[in-house]
């Protein structure tokens, strides 16, 4: 845990890693509150009739160990791995604790994915088990003859299955013990699945061991300025599906007890999220850029509402000097932006009450984590000069591989450096700051997109001969996807076709990946390899973005 002191570079200097040789996430998350504080609240769930249920660790502790018990009846083994199709909600946290707690793999997936993507992560990561939902069920029915590893679904709804259908989640529940004895796991074990945006191809399982969540500690602590203090409670509107709901707000929350609101809004309202901070009095948020530039419509927000925030952060996309100076006009608080990926997240981030934070900057390395900017060779570069932006190895937060991927893993590597893919500076004063990518990763609202997927997706698009997926230039979201289309000989461009490729991604993939701007083109510029030229086709988008 980080020291409060006067300087960042004391707060630097007294930080030490304490990873132990043997740790389980679930046992940090909840038995440990469970045994010291059973009835403080952990969850609070608001759904969307204002209904409000509270769990205390305790319970949570009940209901994770009747889910392991239940995992191991299954016949599931150390090792295997449980997907988990849900949103905010108890049965989310709950499934990845009994799984963690089972020696089990969790594997979070977005709630808005379509049945490719569903398809392509359950068959890739060979998971036995499934969580989800009615509403997800039946695009799980549609592609259950496509994956042969999946041996059981565990449905939340209340209906009763028999045979080879779902098991109601919480029927089974009932009927398991509430006794259960977490295994002894090494914090070198592997714990956690999470998929990265697919950039120049298939999305890639970033496996993490058990010790990813110490490692994640400092890079909450530090944005959220010496996080927890008293009164603490933190919620986001990211979906825990990705590491920045359920890493940097979920779970970093409930290693320090800290309880966390949660709530299944369909679309994110600005002024309604702003009465559910009033409501809860939320005092911690992690917020991407997008949702806080959608928050500016909304005029005078903490008279209004009265909200009474301690600490914002956001990510995922660069915040600029507007939106922060408003932070503080509006909502009394400055926003403290960091920085990081599924492989290696939470490594630089802004900590206001100890640094005054630089309008466009992405902070300072968080305490733990050596960050530098490196050139091609591993060597560090002098400041101002751009270069790789790259973590020196091991690091408690790193992943351990990519799940099946050797030769990726080997190249996420130079040396003893990973390398984040981006390419940034450092200050005199050691703060980071981002240049550009060297990948492809569209930033869009605060998700990562890569191209790879949405091109595959497009692909098989009977009208569609070629495709090519560019990020471009957006006044809210950053960047939106941008799809130039290739016809097969016969079909025409029209409005009618754009709108049926639109759906086509929508139902497949994910709303959050379709491609928002369609252009059909006679050619697409190659290599003399024969792959497209993406970077031709984006700097073509920003040079028209400037001059309109």
């Amino acid at each position: 845990m980080l020291i409060r002191s006067d300087t960042y570079e004391e707060v630097r200097q007294a930080f030490t890693w304490q990873t132990p040789k043997y740790f389980n996430m679930g046992v940090d998350v909840c038995d440990k509150h469970a045994d010291a504080t059973p009835n403080k609240t952990a969850l609070i769930i608001e759904d969307e009739d204002g209904d409000i249920t509270k769990y205390s660790f305790l319970a949570l502790k009940r209901l994770s160990n009747k889910l392991a018990n239940l995992f191991v009846a299954k016949g599931l083994q150390p090792g295997d791995r449980v997907a988990i199709l849900l949103s905010q909600s108890v049965e989310a946290g709950i499934a990845h604790i009994a799984a963690w707690k089972a020696g089990l793999i969790s594997i979070p997936l977005f709630a808005l994915f379509g049945e490719d993507a569903l398809e392509y992560r359950l068959t890739d990561s060979g998971a036995r088990a499934l969580i989800t939902d009615d509403d997800n069920f039946p695009k799980i029915e549609t592609i259950r003859d496509k994956l042969p590893d999946l041996e059981h679904v565990l449905l939340t709804g209340s209906g009763g299955f028999s045979g080879d259908g779902p098991i109601s989640l919480w029927a089974a529940l009932d009927n398991a013990s509430d006794d259960f004895s977490a295994l002894n796991t090494k914090s070198e074990e592997p714990g956690l699945i999470i998929y990265t945006s697919g950039t120049t191809g298939n999305p890639k399982g970033a496996l993490h061991a058990h010790r990813t969540l110490l490692g994640h500690m400092p890079g909450v602590e530090f944005p959220h300025e010496f996080f927890p203090q008293p009164g603490d409670l933190m919620w986001t509107p990211a979906d825990w599906a990705w590491i920045g709901g359920l890493m940097n707000v979920l779970m970093g929350a409930w290693h320090h007890g800290v309880p966390v609101l949660a709530q299944r809004a369909r679309k994110y309202d600005p002024e309604k999220a702003l009465a559910l901070m009033a409501r809860h009095r939320v005092r911690n948020t992690f917020m991407p850029p997008t949702a806080l530039r959608l928050m500016r419509q909304v005029e005078n927000p903490k008279q209004t509402f009265g909200t009474d925030l301690r600490t914002v952060t956001c990510a995922g996309e660069p915040m600029g000097a507007e939106l922060l100076e408003w932070g503080k006009k509006a909502l009394g608080v400055t926003f403290n932006e960091y920085y990081g990926q599924t492989e290696c997240n939470l490594v630089v981030a802004n900590c206001a009450d100890l640094v005054d934070v630089k309008p466009g900057s992405m902070g300072l390395a968080v305490p733990g984590h050596d960050v530098e900017i490196i050139d091609d060779n591993g060597n560090i570069l002098p400041p101002e000069t751009t270069g790789s932006i790259a973590v020196r190895a091991p690091d408690p937060v790193m992943f351990l591989e990519y799940w099946n991927n050797p030769k990726a893993t080997e190249d996420k590597f130079l040396g003893e450096w990973l390398l984040m893919g981006d390419l940034g500076t450092r200050d005199a004063d050691g703060h980071l700051w981002f240049v550009g990518r060297d990948d492809d990763v569209i930033s869009s609202a605060g998700y990562r997109i890569g191209p790879g997927e949405i091109e595959d997706c497009i692909g098989k698009h009977p009208a569609v001969s070629l495709v090519a997926v560019v990020g471009v230039p957006d006044p809210l979201r950053t960047e939106v996807v941008k799809a130039f289309i290739l016809l097969r000989d016969g079909d025409n461009g029209d409005p009618e076709l754009e709108n049926d490729i639109r759906d086509y991604v929508k139902t497949r993939l994910s709303p959050h990946e379709y491609p928002r701007h369609i252009e059909f083109v006679e050619d697409l510029p190659m290599t003399a390899t024969g792959k497209i030229r993406r970077k031709v086709l984006r700097d073509g988008e920003i040079a028209k973005a400037a001059s309109d």
